[in-house]
């Protein structure tokens, strides 16, 4: 990781740069961008902006903004009162050094920092059809979901999201217990895949057919096994499955990338009210790779 450097930003200057690097990242809408002013009133004031720079090439080359996470306090309601939380509200990585691990990288570095404010837990919400976001999310992570929301954002006008309702999972990552600990250590976590879940009793709740362009189709009809967790007292696990590049999808059928939105939407809203929680992601490679969340029944399962 040393080809980055971290710095906290709360200057105008350093942060008309994190507004230019939405652009790259979220293009097509100056209406959805976080402006200068009031990144710098959130970053005087209790925020966190953390900013990924890239030294040039050569000595003379000034360093370059290449990703930023951003967020800042917030309060929840609960029947005991008020809770204290950090609401994550963006993160970004530029096109030029994606899959490189930067966005594993500044969310570590968020992680470090919450906790010196003496907060234990860090909300967001992202896209639950975007892969990479998910595996990011909840594999690497360690951030745990059974909140599905449905229009967050209202119409999006920028290109990644322009056409479909915003729905969104809104996460929860618990910055200190054990499990997220365990994913953020330096020692690598043991790599579980599609075999090792099935070996475990876990079920497809929704098995797809891949079609001739290469695309998974969502079933028309749902089998929801019925909740073991209830009727036996042992927990059960259950399998989601979502296209593996839903961006792709979208762009060559429109029409196709709804269907997946309503059916993950219906599907998730019923799984997460009987107590379901979304805790691991796992892919399956190959000619037309699978992407699957993990789903097991209640708190015990962290």
């Amino acid at each position: 990781m040393s080809e980055w450097k971290l710095r906290i930003l709360d200057t105008a200057e350093d942060l008309l740069a994190v507004e230019e690097l939405q652009r790259t990242v979220w293009p097509g809408s100056e209406t959805d961008l976080v402006p200068v002013h009031l990144l710098v009133t959130a970053a005087q004031n209790g925020g966190l902006v953390i900013g990924a720079f890239q030294s040039g090439s050569e000595s003379w080359e000034p360093e370059r903004l290449v990703g930023f996470v951003f967020g800042f306090p917030g309060l929840e309601d609960t029947p005991e009162g008020a809770r204290p939380k950090h609401c994550s509200h963006m993160l970004a990585v530029h096109p030029d050094v994606r899959n490189r691990g930067l966005g594993f990288f500044l969310k570590r570095a968020q992680w470090q920092m919450v906790r010196h404010q003496g907060l234990d837990r860090i909300t967001w919400t992202y896209d639950p059809l975007l892969s990479r976001n998910a595996h990011l999310n909840i594999a690497k992570l360690g951030a745990v979901c059974n909140t599905y929301r449905r229009e967050v954002y209202g119409e999006m006008r920028d290109s990644l999201n322009a056409g479909l309702p915003s729905d969104r999972f809104e996460v929860d990552w618990w910055v200190r217990t054990e499990r997220v600990n365990r994913r953020l250590s330096r020692r690598a976590r043991l790599r579980l895949d599609l075999a090792h879940f099935l070996a475990a009793g876990a079920e497809i709740v929704n098995p797809t057919q891949i079609d001739d362009r290469g695309f998974p189709d969502p079933p028309q009809d749902l089998m929801i096994p019925s909740d073991r967790a209830e009727n036996s007292g042992e927990a059960s696990m259950l399998l989601v499955e979502i296209p593996d590049d839903y961006l792709t999808l979208k762009e060559n059928d429109p029409d196709l990338a709804l269907r997946w939105r309503l059916h993950t939407r219906a599907l998730f809203e019923d799984l997460f009210a009987r107590g379901y929680l979304a805790t691991d992601f796992v892919y399956l490679p190959g000619r037309h790779p699978r992407s699957y969340y993990v789903l097991t029944h209640g708190e015990s399962t962290l």
